[in-house]
């Protein structure tokens, strides 16, 4: 079983078909949709035996994903626990646990990026960005505790935990990951995996949004949000073995009814910055799951002889998708922003007169939305419970 997005390039068959000779192993995977994955797995919680064992064996984590996924891995000893653990701790959060705020740390850091300009828009110090995310840093120091998670695979309790970032000099799309097993590093153009043990460092690149949190070092490189440069957000939990899949999905959007509107205004600033974010953290996602189904179709058409021969048979999935739209979603609780946070959202357009909400979505790092997320991905699984159901006991583990 799986939470896993698909790739959309022509080397996607070839990439399934070297992974699917492994036995069945199930990754999870998140990215921009962190509130709505952990909404969906406390109904898994609710659906499945309270037996402590963790039904996903590869877990995989993207942007700020990359903070759930640690916070399973490192507790896949005990699920229900650590579900419980994630659902409170979003619950509760603030954008003061995340970044610093006020007025006196956002004009620090426009100052810092003005000195830049002198400095061939290099910064001294700490790396740039619109946010200072020390508080994120202490935030993971208490509640994920990443020593343990070569215990939970040394104790089989856990395949693998990938965790992906993007290096900013080589423009790599880096899979870092930690195994119990031997698994073969692997290079397809710029989507590389690099095995290595995984630190605290790992999370807080990945899930460094870029221009708002600052880019991190990881040995020669700085390295910025996993989900820039991500062509095939499949690919690593496939080169882990997976070969069922549950897919929570990160938009509303391909459920809604395209009807363009008379637009009375240039696009504002957030509302240019928002479509250039959703292309990254969005677009592959959907499309990339319309890619798998087609693969699975395909598959299905072949007689039994083809598919020996190429080694190929369908991935199985099952896919929640959010019924909310995010950004609009996000309208109704900007105004549980700080104040120089809503007045900067303000400025630059990231409200619903500005036309650029999308944006403020990416930072709404508040409780109130935070739990308007889990509440809404805990009625999308719920509303396929019986699914989930079926699909986890396929898996052997409601044994």
């Amino acid at each position: 079983m799986a939470i896993e997005i698909v790739t959309r390039q022509s080397a996607g068959p070839k990439l399934l078909r070297e992974s699917l000779d492994e036995d069945s192993i199930d990754p999870i995977r998140w990215r921009r949709s962190w509130c709505i994955s952990s909404g969906v797995l406390k109904a898994i919680a609710e659906l499945i035996p309270e037996t402590g064992h963790n039904p996903f064996q590869i877990i995989c984590g993207t942007s700020s994903g990359a903070i759930n996924a640690a916070k399973l891995a490192t507790e896949a000893d005990n699920f229900h626990e650590s579900v419980r653990q994630l659902d409170y701790l979003w619950s509760q959060i603030r954008s003061e646990a995340i970044h610093h705020v006020g007025f006196a740390a956002l004009t620090k850091s426009m100052l810092k990026l003005v000195g830049s300009f002198f400095h061939s828009g290099i910064a001294k110090g700490r790396p740039l960005s619109l946010f200072d995310n020390r508080p994120l840093e202490q935030l993971l120091n208490a509640n994920v505790n990443i020593e343990r998670l070569q215990l939970m695979l040394d104790t089989n309790q856990l395949n693998a935990l990938c965790i992906t970032a993007l290096g900013y000099t080589s423009g790599e799309n880096v899979s870092f990951y930690q195994s119990n097993e031997e698994i073969e590093a692997w290079q397809r153009g710029r989507r590389i995996g690099v095995r290595t043990r995984l630190s605290r460092a790992h999370i807080l690149a990945s899930s460094a949004l870029p221009t708002i949190f600052p880019a991190v070092k990881i040995h020669r490189e700085y390295f910025g949000d996993g989900a820039l440069r991500q062509t095939a957000p499949m690919s690593a939990a496939l080169h882990l073995g997976a070969d069922k899949l549950f897919v929570i999905g990160v938009s509303g959007y391909s459920k809604a009814v395209d009807r363009r509107q008379i637009t009375n205004h240039s696009p504002s600033l957030a509302q240019v910055l928002a479509q250039l974010m959703n292309s990254a953290f969005i677009d592959s996602m959907d499309e990339d799951l319309i890619m798998l189904q087609r693969f699975n179709q395909f598959i299905e058409l072949m007689t039994p002889e083809q598919r020996l021969a190429l080694n190929a048979r369908p991935v199985e999935t099952l896919i929640i998708e959010p019924s909310v739209e995010f950004d609009k979603v996000a309208e109704n609780f900007i105004a549980c922003l700080p104040k120089s946070m809503k007045l900067l959202l303000k400025i630059i357009g990231a409200n619903s007169k500005g036309g650029g909400s999308s944006l403020a979505s990416y930072i709404l790092f508040e409780h109130e939305y935070c739990t308007e997320l889990m509440a809404c991905g805990y009625r999308d699984a719920m509303a396929q419970a019986e699914e989930i159901r079926q699909f986890i006991g396929s898996c052997g583990i409601n044994n």
